[in-house]
């Protein structure tokens, strides 16, 4: 009989460290889908959704050509003008020039071309820094000079993406009242492509010197005992007409 109940004790043992192992297991599971299962809900704050990234772009201008007229017409220079100051103050590289040759425009592109390097010079920009490429225009479509160079440029998005249902649901977007996965891609894609110098984001310009001029003047006043902000008029000194008074 001691040998038939040592052998049940012995069995009951096992059996409960089994239970007790596999309890153990099973809270282990529940807290790796418990982890994996926040890790997955995606961030509250929209400027974590859809965060705005520099990547490098390009700035570009094309000066069409036709086959029998030579030159810039007043657009086209206001164009390659304006792209010469922009080189300046945004460029990341030299400027590149794909020129169609092989094709009824050849003698405009060259003419075209002269002019272009004309207000290239004249707007600041080195010889050295413009690189000439030719290329195979097509016939069914209209030849132009493209003239380009690369850019910091900011972008967030792309949006219009809905991951997550806006119904009812067993997902943490629901359940927590998390706001919806879109919002603010729109407002955030707005403001990057507002932005004057993208990489105003990262670091703050320079500090330029002050006006010393405007400096000088409100010092003195302020020395005189005058007010620096101007001498008071009146009231109605702006005034057309004196009709009222």
């Amino acid at each position: 009989m001691l040998a038939i109940h040592a052998a049940m004790v012995r069995r009951h043992a096992r059996a409960a460290s089994r239970l007790l192992a596999a309890g153990g297991f099973a809270l282990m599971l529940a807290g790796c889908y418990q982890t994996n299962q926040s890790e997955s809900a995606y961030p509250t704050d929209y400027r974590e959704r859809h965060p705005i990234n520099l990547k490098e772009g390009d700035r570009r201008v094309e000066v069409f050509l036709g086959r029998n007229r030579g030159g810039l017409n007043p657009a086209q220079r206001a164009d390659v003008l304006s792209f010469a100051q922009l080189w300046r103050r945004e460029a990341t590289s030299g400027i590149v020039i794909d020129v169609p040759q092989g094709g009824p425009t050849d003698h405009a592109a060259a003419d075209s071309m002269r002019e272009v390097y004309s207000i290239l010079a004249a707007s600041g920009v080195p010889r050295d820094a413009v690189y000439i490429r030719n290329y195979r225009p097509s016939s069914t479509t209209l030849a132009s000079i493209k003239i380009n160079y690369s850019k910091l440029t900011a972008e967030a998005g792309p949006c219009g993406q809905w991951p997550y249902n806006l119904g009812p649901g067993q997902d943490a977007s629901y359940s927590e009242n998390r706001p919806y996965y879109n919002l603010g891609c729109a407002s955030q894609r707005n403001f990057a492509a507002m932005l004057d110098n993208p990489a105003d984001l990262v670091q703050p310009r320079g500090e330029q010197p002050a006006y010393s001029g405007r400096r000088s003047v409100a010092i003195d006043k302020f020395r005189k005992g005058e007010s620096p902000s101007g001498t008071y008029t009146g009231y109605d000194t702006g005034k057309i007409s004196s009709i009222g008074k």
